[in-house]
């Protein structure tokens, strides 16, 4: 891993602006020695190569420099999302047993808006245990069962994405200046927008806050040319009220969850830039891409390297070995296909269309959220005898109750356990859920809001 973020620095001059945040600009030389500083500090540590480190720190420069210092040691990193609850990230450190936690001195759960620098906590934890596997990222995704993914990449495999953004046409290339407002601690922002960005000569270019004035500010004070977001972030800046024109940008990509067309269309109305689409896994990376956003609505031909298939109606993707640790894949990859349980055709010219998820995942402002797990939260309240989690436009939440609980209690008891991105909009008490002939649980949004009608929900 090291050989790797020595080849993304060396890759273009140390002189080319890299992170830039309102006046403050960091360029690519002063990121090295940075990333130098911080990893002498961690050696000191003892984290070396093959060590297990946990990774808990808001999109900020130092999460560049922590995470590549990091790296360079040779060390495992697993990245946790910031906006996890304590419960959450204790529950996935009981499995995977990081040796380290290096974590925002700060309480990162009032963090408001993008700061550049923060002091950083490493603490050592007598329980953990070193990498077993060659696997140098590790991101958690929650699957249909609710036990949470544990995936892992490889320096190779982190490669071969950089590479192949690389080889995908109308990518950012040297002097662009992104706009990035997808997160960092996810695949399309770190791979995309952080690893790419490094090996091209991308400066990437952060927003004090996520508003449509403060993205739209962001953009004419350092003339982006690109911008990566989730819909959500779209959907904003096309409704903002007397927008400035923004003549510099030439590319806007949306990842995470499929792109709404009548949200690329007001915002390219708005703009007069089309919208791209970056289709991809947390397992294998980027699978499709059509950055110019002319293909809708597929979401771009398979990216170089990527073999595709389409499988009793859902993609699969070709993989060299299972992305799962821990044995938490269950039966997601088999015979060297990764299953992605989405709806999906392949047209004649080899683009990829996605028709919806195939299981309980939905993606909820570009984040992925299994409503099992929201489930299980539910059930583990003492008063909560079951409960189903439906999504369809916001999370709702139908429980049947064995003593007297309020809907306000039980979404007290979610917020306490879950990220904010996951409770449900409303939480409503049934006597009864209802059950198809064979006793399995109705999920149709539609019903269940007919049998609820009446009933109380916050």
């Amino acid at each position: 891993m090291g050989s790797l973020v020595r080849r993304l620095f060396d890759a273009r001059d140390d002189s080319l602006p890299y992170l830039t945040h309102q006046q403050e600009t960091v360029t690519r030389g002063q990121l090295r020695e940075r990333v130098a500083k911080q990893a002498a500090v961690f050696a000191g540590f003892g984290i070396g190569p093959g060590s297990a480190v946990g990774l808990r720190t808001p999109p900020s420069f130092t999460q560049v420099e922590v995470l590549l210092a990091l790296w360079r040691l040779g060390a495992q990193v697993m990245l946790f999302d910031f906006r996890l609850k304590p419960a959450e990230v204790a529950a996935l450190c009981t499995s995977c047993r990081p040796q380290f936690m290096v974590r925002a001195g700060s309480n990162v759960q009032a963090t408001f808006g993008f700061r550049p620098e923060y002091e950083v906590v490493t603490e050592c934890r007598g329980t953990g245990r070193p990498a077993a596997t060659g696997h140098r990222l590790v991101q958690f995704s929650s699957g249909s069962t609710g036990r949470p993914k544990v995936i892992g990449r490889t320096a190779a495999s982190l490669a071969a994405e950089v590479d192949r953004f690389a080889g995908i046409s109308g990518m950012p290339g040297e002097g662009d200046r992104v706009l990035l407002l997808s997160s960092t601690a996810h695949s399309f922002g770190l791979v995309a927008g952080l690893l790419h960005s490094l090996a091209a000569g991308v400066s990437v270019v952060f927003a004090p806050r996520i508003s449509a004035r403060d993205l739209l500010r962001t953009a004419v004070d350092h003339r982006v040319t690109a911008l990566f977001g989730v819909p959500m972030h779209y959907e904003l800046l096309a409704a903002a009220i007397d927008p400035p024109e923004l003549p510099d940008l030439r590319v806007a990509v949306s990842g995470g969850e499929l792109m709404p067309p009548d949200v690329a269309a007001r915002f390219t109305e708005r703009y007069g830039v089309p919208v791209g689409e970056s289709y991809g896994t947390t397992e294998s990376g980027v699978v499709a891409m059509d950055v110019d956003g002319t293909l809708r609505p597929s979401v771009g031909p398979a990216a170089p390297g990527m073999v595709v298939r389409v499988r009793r109606g859902e993609l699969d993707v070709a993989l060299d070995e299972s992305p799962y640790l821990f044995d938490s894949g269950g039966t997601q990859y088999a015979d060297g296909w990764l299953r992605t349980r989405d709806r999906a055709s392949v047209d004649g010219t080899g683009a990829v269309r996605v028709h919806g998820r195939a299981d309980s995942l939905v993606v909820i402002g570009g984040l992925k959220v299994d409503l099992t797990e929201v489930e299980n939260v539910l059930r583990g309240h003492p008063a909560v005898e079951q409960a189903v989690v439906v999504h369809e436009g916001v999370t709702e939440a139908y429980v049947v109750t064995a003593a007297v609980a309020s809907s306000e209690e039980l979404l007290r008891w979610c917020r306490e356990r879950l990220a904010d991105y996951k409770l449900p909009r409303v939480v409503r008490l049934l006597d009864a859920l209802p059950r198809t002939s064979n006793g399995k649980l109705v999920r149709q949004p539609a019903l269940l809001r007919e049998r609820s009608a009446g009933r109380g929900g916050v």
